[in-house]
């Protein structure tokens, strides 16, 4: 069974379709400014014309002040001053309140009554409504390192496990209302997806040949992409999942390590015995090559198992293993000799 179908099989969760990232309405923020210091003249010009604020004696300045004014000698205060300084005072608290500046890599969601309004992305000094909630949403390019994750393989075997993810928010809107805390949501999903991921197969292939989490960019490829499907609906974006630590657990390490290295030492003694007999195959058709004489099967059989023992055998051992003819004739003597005795015997 291919255990990328089994993966790739389960559904992610669906979003929202209604609630997607969209412009909110945004004006300049020297507009706002404008309008700022319009309302701020417009009350200083009022209070000195209704004598709240002196005069100044400038050459050219005309002056402002009303009639009643210049005869009191006094300030003398009518309902219109007090209309036209409470509208620019409006004016300049609403321009003052809705000014908004956005550092790069930071983006405002707004909202009012819980109800998403739009983000802002624009750069710089900007004007929105200030009756409306802003939130402050970072959209830049982050990572995070995970603690030591243990979870199992196909086998059964606990590992540990460390990744590094590079990941981003892509959607504010979904980010913000999809979900609770977006943050909380992406280490859970992490480590459900790493959990997942890893029991599709054995972390090391040295017995039975066959894939393995340790083989190529396969695990590191599944994580990515089956991490991805699992926040988009959050508004979130992964670029990458990298296992940082691969490691079997310590109460099962010693052991794993002992058996790795039994079957490399098994892999490597097939190697050598294959390697050998090529050499002690090839050495002898060389030979009846060289002599020009092809050697019966007995002869072939006796001189491959002399090179066998020296390629093989450590040293110091092939002094002692007797010659294949050698046994051969012993063997063969000591038949005669028996013949014989049991002739004297007869």
């Amino acid at each position: 069974m291919d255990t990328r179908a089994e993966v790739a099989a389960r559904r992610p969760p669906k979003a929202d379709p209604g609630l997607r990232e969209r412009s909110a309405l945004v004006l300049p923020g020297w507009v706002a400014l404008l309008a700022l210091l319009f309302a701020l003249g417009s009350i200083a010009v009022v209070l000195v014309r209704v004598g709240v604020l002196p005069q100044l004696e400038l050459p050219g300045l005309p002056d402002l002040r009303t009639g009643a004014v210049r005869e009191a000698g006094a300030a003398a205060v009518t309902d219109w001053a007090l209309a036209a300084v409470t509208g620019a005072a409006l004016v300049a608290l609403v321009a003052l309140a809705g000014l908004l500046a956005n550092s790069g890599g930071d983006t405002r969601v707004l909202s009012r009554w819980g109800r998403y309004q739009g983000t802002v992305r624009r750069t710089g000094l900007s004007w929105v409504n200030p009756l409306l909630r802003r939130r402050r949403v970072d959209v830049r390019l982050r990572h995070w390192r995970s603690e030591p994750v243990q979870v199992t393989d196909r086998t059964g075997t606990p590992i540990v496990v460390r990744l590094l993810v590079v990941w981003r928010i892509r959607d504010t809107a979904r980010a913000v209302f999809g979900v609770r805390d977006h943050e909380v949501y992406l280490r859970e999903q992490i480590h459900a997806v790493l959990t997942r991921v890893a029991s599709t197969l054995p972390c090391d292939s040295n017995a039975a040949p066959g894939p393995a989490l340790r083989d190529g960019q396969w695990f590191a490829d599944e994580l990515s992409r089956s991490l991805a499907a699992e926040v988009l609906p959050a508004g979130l974006e992964v670029y990458s999942a990298q296992p940082l630590a691969l490691e079997y657990a310590p109460e099962v390490a010693e052991s794993m390590r002992r058996r790795r290295l039994a079957d490399l030492d098994a892999g490597l003694r097939t190697v050598l015995v294959d390697d050998a007999v090529e050499a002690a195959a090839l050495a002898v058709r060389r030979l009846e090559r060289a002599t020009a004489q092809e050697l019966d099967e007995a002869a072939r059989s006796a001189l491959m198992e002399q090179l066998l023992v020296a390629f093989v055998a450590p040293a110091g051992v092939t002094s002692a293993v007797p010659a294949p003819a050698a046994r051969s004739v012993s063997r063969s003597g000591g038949s005669r000799n028996g013949a014989g005795k049991e002739g004297n015997r007869a």
